[in-house]
């Protein structure tokens, strides 16, 4: 189980992380999802002892390991770029952090090399040994990098955008894959990604940050149907915003109520967040939103539809069903929303 308790890291007046709290489970596959500048990155590096915090404690398993090394930490780290050494074989990659421990801890060359042979044949690669990293595809190399981590029995798998060089078909296997080992190994496992179908298909929670501060902890399903600030909602999915007012009660965009429940939102600006999927073709009248069609094309198994409301700018778009016809660009539709959250613009600056 790991533990950070009010971490906070500074680079001269830049604030990377302010007063992150997390507990990771035993066992937990745990994602760091948010933009480039988040402060993701920082905080793996921090608790795999590549930095560390001006605040805070980092705990394993109730140990302080704060000022550990992260020699000391027994973490394995998969890094985006594999960081392979070019001049070794792939074999001799994985057993290196092996080869390179104290005297009296370093296993010897004969059980090195089975151990390595060993975890080549658990991440799908058994026989390619003997090749050098130039000679594997990228997939197969970052497999190589998960396999030499491996190699050293780490308490604590972590992994920095471990996907992000490889094509997007290969992506989904490899994380396909990855899940499958963590389960296998029962290992803790934590991954930074600003990838939300990765972390949403991945991990069993997600952390979503930005600026440095944890925004939502939960799982999957919590973090992508209940966002419980703005930007969560429009960072996790697709999303398409509207600015409306609740008026006593009701939600009010522009000259008509739309059938949004405030769900006791005060009175005020707000800001009404819904998905493609979250809407329906109505019947024109109160309640409903009318657009009009700029473009449509299928994706999956319905039509996308991209178009303006209200004659505004403003473009949103949403999911029709494929088994009607193709809107065209110029049709008028009426859109029913079925579900929605709205958040105060006075809160949300306040954040």
């Amino acid at each position: 189980m790991i533990t950070l308790d009010n971490i906070s890291k500074h680079f001269g007046n830049f604030t990377a992380l302010s007063g992150i709290d997390l507990a990771v489970r035993d066992g937990e596959f745990l994602a760091l999802l948010g933009p480039s500048g988040s402060g993701k990155t920082t905080l793996l590096r921090i608790i795999a002892g590549l930095a560390f915090p001006d605040e805070g404690r980092v705990s394993f398993n109730g140990e302080d390991v704060t000022d550990l090394k992260v020699a000391d930490r027994k973490v394995g780290f998969v890094f985006q770029h594999y960081a392979l050494f070019k001049h070794m074989s792939v074999v001799d990659n994985v057993g290196f952090g092996l080869s390179v421990r104290r005297r009296g801890q370093r296993p010897l060359k004969a059980d090195i090399r089975a151990r390595a042979h060993e975890l080549l044949d658990l991440v799908q690669l058994g026989g390619l040994g003997e090749r050098y990293p130039a000679q594997l595809s990228g997939g197969q190399r970052q497999r190589v990098a998960l396999a030499r981590a491996l190699a050293v029995e780490p308490q604590l798998l972590l992994l920095d955008e471990p996907f992000g060089a490889l094509d997007a078909k290969v992506r989904k296997e490899l994380r396909r894959w990855l899940r499958q080992l963590h389960e296998q190994m029962g290992l803790t496992s934590i991954f930074v990604t600003h990838d939300q179908e990765e972390a949403l298909e991945l991990a069993d929670r997600v952390v979503v940050m930005d600026k440095g501060k944890i925004e939502q902890i939960g799982t999957p399903e919590e973090v992508y149907m209940a966002p419980r600030s703005g930007f969560v909602s429009g960072f996790v999915g697709d999303i398409n915003s509207l600015a409306v007012t609740v008026v006593d009660g009701k939600t009010r965009w522009h000259d008509r109520m739309i059938d949004i429940d405030p769900d006791g939102a005060a009175d005020g600006p707000a800001r009404l967040d819904f998905r493609p999927h979250d809407v329906a073709l109505g019947a024109e009248g109160s309640g409903s939103l009318p657009m009009v069609v700029t473009s449509a094309y299928r994706k999956g198994g319905d039509w996308r539809v991209e178009g303006t409301v209200g004659g505004a700018a403003r473009v949103i778009e949403v999911d029709l069903p494929a088994d009607g016809p193709q809107p065209r660009a110029g049709q008028r539709l009426s859109l029913r929303i079925g579900r929605g959250r709205l958040f105060r613009e006075d809160e949300e600056a306040r954040r």
